[in-house]
This record gives structure tokens, sequence and C-alpha cells, in this order.
């Protein structure tokens, strides 16, 4: 029988976990505890202690119209994002699973989206995409005014969906392309030599077989647009024009940092987590009976 391997000196666990334990602890549990505490709590106007008001931040949250546009800007961004990233990132998996000319530097760029940090994302695609500059320009002197996301909601909305997926397509790209040629070489020249063609063999063959993969990438990019859009909403858009990219992320941060209304801002970051969780148990619920690991 095999013996499992145990420490002689528990000093050398408790040295090993500790600093993880303290990141975890510092990072993570000390400020959602602290939040939790603001969420139920107020702070009088003149200073001093905070005041228990129990479920009063909640109750003013969702009685309110611009909260709760909020929360539909956050679902069709999440919505239209996952979906443009996933496809954006599953398009290029299959090509370079093709091994195309070329394609070993396409697997060494297409990464490097990820690798940079949301506001300098934001910042390069609100230069790219400026209405006074560049290709877009040239389009508007054509049509006036055919783009403008300082104007106009729906092309504010539509710019940082592309920047959004754009960033997290190539993290979608690794593991797609890691689930492709997991995928016996055989069962693909088997369905060629039947004559299914590289679509037919994408559809009735590959797609079924990295629905794990899928999955997975639907739980992680839903989330990441609910909690990772910060950056690129506040460098393009500012939450504008009019509250149109207005996400629950931007909102918890200017009610709390902008506004002072620490209490209402708490309060939103813990329906935020809620509404995250809700989403995740969903997805774990009912749209993961239709995926076969065997």
């Amino acid at each position: 029988m095999e013996r499992r391997a145990t420490f002689d000196n528990l000093w050398i666990a408790a040295a090993l976990i500790a600093p993880q334990l303290l990141l975890v602890f510092v990072f993570f549990y000390w400020p959602a505890s602290q939040a939790v505490y603001w969420a139920f709590t107020t702070q009088p106007p003149f200073g001093g202690s905070n005041e228990w008001v129990g479920l009063q931040n909640f109750q003013q949250i969702f009685a309110d119209a611009v909260y709760w546009n909020s929360v539909v800007v956050s679902l069709v961004f999440a919505f239209l994002s996952t979906s443009l990233s996933i496809a954006m990132g599953l398009l290029l998996a299959v090509m370079v699973d093709r091994q195309l000319p070329g394609y070993s530097v396409y697997r060494f760029t297409y990464f490097w989206p990820y690798a940079i940090a949301a506001p300098a994302v934001g910042l390069a695609f609100r230069f790219i995409f400026a209405p006074d500059a560049g290709f877009v320009s040239a389009v508007n002197h054509w049509f006036p005014n055919l783009w403008n996301p300082a104007l106009d909601g729906v092309d504010a909305m539509a710019l940082i969906v592309i920047a959004n997926a754009w960033k997290m397509a190539a993290y979608n790209f690794i593991f797609f392309l890691a689930a492709l040629q997991a995928i016996p070489r055989t069962l693909n020249e088997a369905a060629a030599m039947d004559g299914a063609g590289v679509l037919r063999r994408v559809r009735d063959l590959q797609l079924p077989l990295i629905l794990p993969t899928l999955f997975f990438l639907l739980v992680i990019n839903i989330t990441e647009s609910f909690v990772d859009s910060f950056g690129i909403v506040d460098i393009v858009t500012g939450g504008g024009p009019a509250r149109a990219t207005e996400l629950m992320v931007f909102k918890i941060y200017s009610d709390g940092f902008k506004g002072l209304d620490y209490s209402m801002a708490a309060a939103q970051s813990l329906v935020l987590m809620v509404m995250v969780v809700g989403l995740t148990f969903v997805q774990f619920r009912y749209v993961e009976r239709r995926v076969h690991y065997n």
C-alpha cells in the first residue's frame, strides 16, 4: 500500500502556506468583509462611526432607474463581448490548427493582446476609432456623423465591445487551439477521406469534441466582462454618452470614488457579486447538461 507523504515538522508546512494565506486574507477576505460592513451601514454626513441601516442601501439602489440602466447595459455588453470574443478565438484557432503557411508565427503573436493591460487596450482603440483621425475620419467625410462614439450610444457600446473582445479573443485562442490539437489527427483525416470539407469537419467533428473547453471559456468570458471591463470603459467612453456604456463595475467606481458614497458602492458590489455567482450557477445547472466530457 502506497504511503502518503507527510510533514514531520508542522512549522515547515505552516511556513510554506502562510504567504498564500496572507495574500488571500489581505486582498480578498478583508476587503470583502469591509464591503459587507459598508453595504449595511451608512456614514454620517459630519463624520463619526457608521450607523446600521440594514437593507436601506439595497432598497435605494433597486428603486434607482439609473442603476437598472447599468444592469441592462452590463448584460448587453457581456452577451455581445462574450459572443464576439469566443467566435474570434475559435476562428483563429481553427486557422492555426490547419497549419497554414506561417502558422507558427500566428500561434505566437495571437496571444499578445491578452498580455496588454485593459487601460492600454482602451487607449489604443480610442485612437484607432477616433471619429476625427485616421480611416474613420475618411469614412465620416463621405458619410457625415456615421461614426461618433462621443455622441452616439450605439457607437460607444460597439467600440467597448470590440476592444474587450479583441483582448479576450487571445485568451480564448490559446484554449481552443489546445483543445483542437488534442483531437486525434486520424479523426480529421478519416472525415476528410469521407469527403467532409473544412467547415463540415469543424461543425460535426471538432466542435462537439471541444464542448468542455467552450463551456469553460463561456463561464470565464462572462465573468470577465462583468468584473474586468472597467479599464476599457474608463479610458474609452467614461460611461457615456448619456450613461450608454455605464457598466455596473464602472458605476460602483463612480459612486464610491467620485461621489464618495461608499455605502451605496459597497451595496452595488455585493449585488454584482451575487449576479455573477447566479449567472455561473445557471450555466453549470443548465448549459453544462449539453456538455459531454467522454
